[in-house]
């Protein structure tokens, strides 16, 4: 098969088997959000246990933490260099002890280059064992070129969205864990910018990073093992128009007035040990620096 036979398509099929499939460094970046191997038998008040079509969420955790290496490690190998990936996570508790997605990250090939929160403002379980737990991880992860692992630089529109994320997951949706469209958002409108590419979600669900793509003019990839998800998928990838209006209001966030470089040069505020700046009313010309339009 050649890339055209892959692109602006879902591929019905697991995860790991599909990524070894494809070729070497042809995706720009990616998003996605894989089963948590929360066992099946976890529950709250939002939900009486988590279950995916076509898919078991319950496997050892060795097993389920080599996975989720191995998949990662396919990712990084058909991601072109300095691309990214996105990968939504979250701590879990079995039995009192805490699983962190770092445990894993940290032993593939990727450069962990940031953390983010991401704010759910809701919890799905509410007893006392522990304060309730809002919120999840998105950890960013980059393919450096050489051995420049710092990478590029975030334009100041989209470095000013903070590390934390706030928005609720998606409530109509068929899937049982479901990210809102403005999380892949984000993630491709930051670091693409005005670029276009091919984006990859491997365990693309009801297909929210797909529609993100799409609306945003890019190409994509789709990997997905359930079947009733694909036709849910393609659907929306259908009706993409009617979640346009979601895109456009996570875009209107993308904004700054002035970048702290247009700042220095023009001799203005650039911080409190700046030249020229002095502390009267120093605390406001410090927020000054991240004003950006909210309406």
């Amino acid at each position: 098969m050649n890339i055209s036979d892959y692109v602006n398509k879902i591929i019905e099929g697991d995860a790991l088997t599909t990524l070894k499939s494809l070729p070497d460094e042809w995706v720009d970046m990616g998003v996605t959000s894989p089963p948590y191997n929360k066992g099946e038998n976890k529950k709250g008040w939002l939900v009486t246990s988590v279950k995916y079509s076509g898919a078991s969420d319950k496997l050892p955790e060795d097993v389920y933490q080599e996975n989720q290496i191995a998949v990662l490690n396919e990712l990084y190998r058909i991601t072109k260099c300095e691309g990214s990936f996105f990968y939504n996570h979250k701590i879990r508790w079995e039995r009192g002890n805490l699983l962190h997605p770092m445990d894993w990250l940290r032993k593939t090939k990727w450069v962990i280059r940031q953390e983010i929160i991401w704010d759910r403002m809701i919890a799905a379980n509410i007893r006392g064992w522990r304060f309730w737990q809002v919120e999840e991880r998105i950890y960013w992860l980059y393919k450096p070129k050489g051995n420049k692992i710092i990478g590029k630089e975030l334009k100041p529109k989209h470095a000013l969205l903070t590390s934390i994320w706030r928005f609720p997951p998606e409530r109509e949706n068929p899937h049982p864990a479901p990210f809102p469209i403005a999380l892949p958002v984000r993630c491709i409108s930051s670091i693409m910018d005005e670029k276009k590419g091919i984006i990859i979600d491997p365990y693309c669900g009801s297909g929210t990073t797909l529609v993100a793509a799409k609306i945003l003019g890019h190409d994509f990839i789709g990997i997905e093992i359930s079947k009733e998800y694909i036709n849910f998928a393609e659907k929306r990838l259908k009706n993409y128009k009617l979640e346009e209006e979601y895109v456009k209001g996570e875009m209107a966030q993308h904004f700054v007035e002035k970048t702290f470089k247009e700042r220095k040069k023009n001799g203005e505020f650039t911080g409190r040990y700046g030249r020229k700046n002095n502390k009267e009313n120093e605390e406001q010309r410090i927020l000054d620096l991240f004003i950006y339009d909210k309406s």
